[in-house]
């Protein structure tokens, strides 16, 4: 049997498993990588071609090895046994438990499998307690702070949780799905290093639970800790080490993980969807702009990774489109914190910054721990200028997640606003440490530094170098260096960069007051040199405009013209007795 129908076999069962201990989430992932496995071309009917997408944007980009005999090129594949059912024990008990549950009756589930000893009953009773106490710690929170307050609320069912959890693991009694629920437990009490050891275990005994595989991602905040991990080679090993490498910034690492999973999951709406999230993190606005048309084209009713497209249209200012998006997910579900922030980044365009604040806020109202919301709230704050309002939001995001930089980012702006730029400073530097390669971030630096209260100018320049080294699309750093070695009169190294400046305007065909600058500067610089020719073409340049620099330009030609036409024949002695 060949590798794909391997985890075509493997994934089916993992579905009804996943399903049956009511992980959904994790049993929806299955169900879409299921669907998105390559399909014998010999095996294709009529009604099985829904998904044989033969223009896929990813297959585009990526060439891949058709004939890999294995899931991932490289790593031998180790099948995992299945695990055993026991649906004979306590079946008719276990389905009203599983109604209750789905009902969202969880204290009432957990009663009816209080006497129930089965592996799937024990699980379902545990995990039903423990979203029993998640549901009555939400409660609290509205109640005592409101739907978007901090509280010290805590799940109650924890302490118990963590007691028998602890005993059967020690006994040898647990399954991979306890050993899940005890790393949950164990993360949500703050004793990491066990909650990695218990979900590193859980994992290595049932891969396929990508729920699990998540959870330990979230434990991973170093590739120290990631590399120390001891994981079985297991296809859905590279699935958790392309999405580890992502959440670290490892980007191109990333994506060559996703482009070896491609040779068996060709047609994975969720590798089109990560790609184009390492491909936004590069900046590549036009690739991911292409994969989520596609996405939609495919999956038109998707509202999942919805909100970094609007983004995207944000950036590129593309009104028409980003109107059409937040329509489109306003029909398909306008209660998903995703519609609420596409709809958001809408009113934001068209400049309604109070209106989009009231759509972030409800994104944040049906979870609280939406990390985009609270950023680009932060930024709307900014735009209405509320430092204070802007300054809290960003914090909640930073809150969430230390690792976003666009938070850090945003509260070096807040505070750079306030006339604090030491503070600013501070939030900047953490942002690049994050985010090394984003111009935008040194160019911020960058300004601060120049600021009136520090005139950090040699740090400036430092700031713009790297900014310029990062593929400056705003073409901002060349242009300030230019300046910034004009003002501290080393005109050698101004002259370069205003010729490079130049060099980039005439290239991206730009003009306005930069090249004018450019020109002008140039001009001056070679009269200076004594190099009449290259000062002369610059001033040539110049007549064509109609400002003062027009006159500035003749003045320069006279003054280089009168030397060259008054030197003395070589006949006349230039210092006569």
């Amino acid at each position: 049997m060949n590798s794909k129908e391997n985890c075509r076999n493997e994934l089916r069962t993992a579905i009804r498993q996943l399903s049956d201990r009511c992980l959904y989430s994790a049993s929806k992932w299955a169900a879409e990588q299921l669907v998105g496995i390559e399909q014998d071309p010999a095996k294709f009917t009529p009604s099985n071609t829904r998904f044989q997408r033969g223009s896929s944007s990813i297959r585009r980009r990526f060439h891949t090895n058709e004939s890999c005999s294995t899931p991932i090129a490289g790593i031998s594949y180790v099948s995992t046994p299945v695990m055993e059912e026991d649906e004979v024990v306590d079946g008719d008990f276990y389905l009203l438990a599983k109604s209750y549950f789905d009902c969202r009756e969880y204290k009432r589930a957990a009663h009816v499998l209080r006497e129930q000893n089965g592996k799937k009953s024990v699980f379902l009773r545990q995990y039903a307690l423990y979203l029993a106490g998640e549901k009555r710690k939400e409660e609290e929170v509205v109640e005592l702070e409101g739907s978007l307050g901090k509280s010290d609320a805590v799940n109650q069912e924890l302490v118990s949780l963590e007691r028998e959890l602890s005993t059967l693991r020690k006994k040898g009694m647990i399954d991979p799905f306890g050993l899940y629920l005890y790393g949950l437990v164990l993360k949500q009490k703050g004793s990491e290093n066990l909650a990695r050891t218990a979900l590193m275990e859980s994992v290595n005994s049932y891969p396929w639970n990508w729920s699990a595989w998540l959870e330990l991602q979230s434990l991973c905040t170093t590739i120290d800790i990631l590399n120390s991990l001891n994981l079985n080679n297991h296809w859905m090993k590279d699935f958790f080490l392309a999405y580890a490498y992502q959440e670290l910034r490892m980007h191109n690492e990333s994506l060559v993980k996703y482009e070896n999973l491609q040779a068996t999951f060709g047609f994975s709406n969720y590798i089109q969807a990560q790609v184009a999230k390492a491909q936004y993190s590069l900046r590549e606005f036009d690739q991911v702009e292409a994969i989520f048309e596609e996405l939609l084209r495919n999956d038109p009713y998707r509202v999942e990774d919805m909100d970094m497209y609007s983004n995207v249209l944000y950036a590129k200012e593309c009104f028409s489109a980003l109107s059409y998006l937040a329509h489109r997910v306003f029909m398909t579900d306008k209660y998903r914190p995703e519609s609420c922030c596409i709809i958001g980044n809408y009113y934001s365009l068209k400049g309604q910054h109070e209106k989009s604040v009231v759509y972030f806020r409800r994104a944040l109202k049906l979870n609280k721990n939406y990390l985009s919301a609270w950023t680009l709230m932060g930024h709307e704050f900014v735009e209405m200028k509320n430092i204070p309002a802007a300054i809290d939001a960003y914090r909640r995001a930073v809150d969430i997640n230390s690792c976003d930089y666009r938070a850090w980012y945003g509260l070096g702006q807040a505070y750079e606003m306030m006339g604090m730029p030491f503070y600013a400073l501070h939030y900047f530097k953490k942002s690049v440490f994050l985010q090394p390669n984003d111009s935008r971030l040194w160019i911020a630096m960058a300004q601060c530094y120049e600021s009136e209260q520090l005139r950090m100018l040699e740090e400036a320049i430092k700031c713009y170098r790297r900014a310029a080294s990062c593929n400056d699309r705003e073409a901002i750093a060349l242009h300030q260096l230019a300046k910034l070695h004009s003002e501290l009169r080393q005109s050698e190294e101004a002259a370069f960069y205003y010729k490079k400046d130049l060099e980039r305007m005439e290239a991206e065909e730009r003009e306005g007051p930069n090249m004018v600058e450019a020109l002008l500067f140039l001009a001056t610089y070679y009269k200076a040199q004594k190099k009449f020719d290259e000062a002369e073409v610059y001033c040539t340049r110049l007549l064509d405009y109609t400002g003062p620099e027009k006159e500035t330009a003749k003045d320069l030609l006279r003054g280089m013209r009168l030397p060259q036409s008054s030197f003395p024949s070589m006949d006349v002695e230039l210092f006569p007795p």
